[in-house]
């Protein structure tokens, strides 16, 4: 079994029902980044010691009936400006090289709450101000479908990992595109979910008035799994929504009642007479539209 082309859904669902143990999972992904990230560059710290230390805890817990959490045991890649507490949170700038957060962000709580295993942090145009990753202080993430491209950015190193299977979803931050561009350039799947959804607590600021952390997965599946642990209400993020304003919707349900029959979709008609639109690309979409 090739447990690199499993879906965070499959993963979840085979731990959970002891067809695979965490550690076997986590053991696979920490020597598949080992053996592959050389060519990438994905990431810029692998958590090998925590993530086998934590692996081996989720399994103590389904072996005494206990259940982890709707994340039991999934390897998680996060961008490295969301902080970690006493992992390095460099935001790819060597100002930052050696600092370690004494506290985790509200995502990463939320993530290891849901059982979910952070297997290392991931690349960014430094301070995330850029759009190919080529920008960062400690290294140039590569796209994996073509080593001599860019991935996009700033989040190009999660959007390179889920792309190269190193992980099946991670986490990136959006303030102008930096997940939705990079996830269009890796062929993935990636969402800036809507402002104040999710907390922005410990993550560091590029415009806090338009910055959102948001998942990269292979699937629109695997995105809503994700974004079902990481959104609600955080009391330490001054902009994020109450629940008696809005409450968190249950994003897998949606997915399994939507029916999009008879749905309108808008089209900007501008985009597609730009110079420099590649044909195959707007033969693609089109066909997509079709569909």
């Amino acid at each position: 079994m090739d447990l690199s082309q499993l879906t965070a859904k499959q993963i979840v669902s085979r731990i959970k029902s002891r067809e695979l143990s965490a550690t076997e999972v986590i053991k696979h992904t920490l020597d598949r980044i080992e053996r592959l990230d050389g060519q990438v560059g994905a990431f810029l710290s692998v958590h090998r010691e925590q993530a086998a230390a934590r692996a081996r805890a989720i399994d103590d817990r389904l072996a005494a009936g206990d259940d982890p959490g709707p994340l039991a045991g999934l390897p998680v890649a996060v961008k490295d400006n969301i902080c970690t507490r006493g992992a390095r949170t460099t935001c790819a700038s060597h100002i930052l090289e050696h600092y370690q957060p004494p506290y985790d962000a509200g995502v990463v709580e939320r993530l290891e709450a849901a059982g979910a295993v952070i297997v290392g942090k991931t690349n960014l145009d430094e301070f995330a101000m850029g759009s190919t990753t080529e920008n960062s202080g400690l290294g140039q993430t590569r796209n994996p479908w073509e080593l001599d491209h860019v991935p996009g950015g700033s989040s190009g190193g999660s959007a390179a990992a889920v792309a190269a299977r190193l992980t099946s979803v991670s986490l990136g931050s959006d303030t102008g595109g930096s997940i939705r561009q990079p996830a269009g350039f890796c062929g993935v799947c990636g969402l800036k979910p809507t402002y104040g959804r999710v907390s922005r607590y410990g993550l560091v600021a590029f415009g806090s008035s338009l910055d959102q952390i948001g998942p990269f997965a292979t699937d629109v599946h695997d995105i809503a799994l994700l974004l079902s642990a990481i959104a609600g209400h955080d009391e330490r993020d001054s902009t994020s929504v109450p629940p008696t304003m809005a409450a968190t919707p249950d994003f897998l349900a949606g997915l399994d009642n939507a029916d999009i029959k008879g749905l309108k979709v808008g089209l900007p008609k501008e985009y597609y007479g730009q110079a420099g639109l590649d044909a195959e690309v707007s033969h693609a979409v089109g066909e997509a539209i079709e569909q």
